[in-house]
């Protein structure tokens, strides 16, 4: 099916699900970007969800992009682009664009044109904590994760886990030797660099504008780079302007794109995986979340017995919330947990929570989340969950959808200001 064909004569949206979007803005991502001569000027009506509309408009008529560097739509495609051409021995490209979306989630800038530093050890510990799960064994089996024969990033991952156990990531960085943690995160950094990132934004046999690096400067990296020449650069790279604005406002889009090729790349390098073999996604990127049986009980003792959201009475066995959707964030500290009753939580699913929410849950008496969290050993993550929320709520676009309760969806009104979020305005 052609792109265009998500439009009718009139150039309206045809799905108004995004699940509907997702599965045809996937079908084009597999064939890059085309370009449609003579397309119709005009654009598609606005219904609720703008965002989506824009995108998938942008998608089928790109000659409309704005060409400036600030411009996430343009630098969607070209995100896009890159990881849809030619194959990829590793899954390092996507764990490493995974890790620059979460950072710029949690650290978007007031200035959607600014500049922000990556620190390279900030985006080491997402990489291990992406693959901190993945390297478990699958069926009894270790999944390859790169056609060469050593496996850097995973043989880092492992050589912790090694020492502290199958415990959670947070748990397991606590608990880990600060020289074994060093030694990998310092192995990570340096595979970053000599790998994904010198080759994230190139395309092969590109020219001119196409060969420009669009993200962050990679003219001082190789193959062969050294700790030295890191520490030179500050062990750090420098998003563009506008890259770390506009990653944050496709996360929702990014995110689920590159767990669909990444369970692709996966099946690929591991040919006992057919499509016979259940929830290869699941082990990858954690649908069977950690068990939060030991945080609900805690949370219980403290705040009582009912639902965050309706203030029904709780029973034994009821669900415990991820305020801030975790497949958006995947934080699963204290101060991004509520209980919920089986209503509340079906119906608020992933949806991003409407603000009042959000706000309450970091209002809580973080002294006693706190001593939750020495009480139980998990960790409270109460700074994360601020910057996750004020980077979700920032990079939002106005009037997308919120869940307030059951059966009530509400547009985010960019109007008002939240708490301890501000606002591009």
């Amino acid at each position: 099916m052609h792109v265009r064909e998500f439009f009718d004569p009139l150039g309206r949206w045809r799905c108004t699900q995004f699940g509907r979007f997702f599965d045809q803005f996937v079908e084009q991502c597999r064939k890059i970007i085309v370009r449609v001569e003579g397309a119709d000027t005009r654009r598609p009506s606005v219904g609720a969800d703008k965002f989506r509309n824009a995108v998938a408009y942008e998608l089928a008529h790109p000659r409309y992009v704005t060409e400036v560097d600030t411009d996430p739509l343009a630098l969607g495609q070209r995100v896009v682009a890159i990881l849809e051409t030619g194959v990829r021995t590793a899954t390092y490209k996507l764990a490493t664009l995974s890790a620059l979306v979460d950072h710029c989630v949690e650290n978007v800038p007031t200035d959607p044109t600014a500049e922000i530093a990556v620190p390279l050890d900030d985006l080491a510990d997402r990489v291990i904590e992406i693959y901190w799960r993945q390297v478990r064994p699958f069926d009894g089996r270790a999944l390859r994760q790169s056609t060469g024969s050593r496996a850097r990033i995973l043989a880092a991952v492992e050589s912790v886990r090694a020492v502290v156990g199958d415990v959670s990531y947070p748990l397991g960085r606590a608990q880990a030797p600060h020289a074994v943690y060093e030694a990998a995160r310092a192995e990570v950094v340096l595979t970053l660099v000599q790998q994904p990132l010198y080759r994230l934004q190139r395309l092969p046999g590109a020219a001119g504008s196409a060969s420009e690096t669009f993200l962050y400067d990679d003219s001082w990296m190789h193959s062969g780079v050294g700790p030295r020449v890191i520490a030179a650069h500050g062990n750090q790279i420098v998003l563009r302007p506008g890259v770390a604005a506009g990653l944050a406002q496709l996360s929702g889009l990014l995110k689920p794109t590159l767990e669909i090729l990444w369970v692709e790349d996966v099946r690929r390098m591991n040919r006992f995986l057919d499509e016979d073999v259940p929830d290869v996604a699941g082990h990858l990127f954690g649908r069977q979340r950690i068990s939060l049986g030991p945080a609900r009980l805690a949370l219980k003792e403290v705040f009582g017995a009912r639902c965050f959201y309706c203030d029904a009475a709780l029973g034994n066995d009821n669900p415990v919330d991820h305020v801030l959707p975790w497949s958006r964030v995947g934080i699963d500290g204290l101060a991004n947990l509520v209980l919920a009753c089986g209503r509340c939580n079906s119906s608020k699913s992933q949806l991003l929570p409407a603000v009042e929410h959000a706000e309450r849950a970091l209002g809580r008496d973080r002294p006693a989340l706190e001593n939750i969290a020495a009480a139980i050993e998990w960790p409270t993550q109460f700074d994360r969950t601020v910057a996750a929320a004020r980077g979700l709520y920032l990079s939002t676009p106005n009037n997308s959808p919120t869940w307030l309760g059951v059966g009530r969806i509400i547009g985010l009104d960019r109007g008002f200001v939240p708490k301890g979020i501000d606002y591009v305005g």
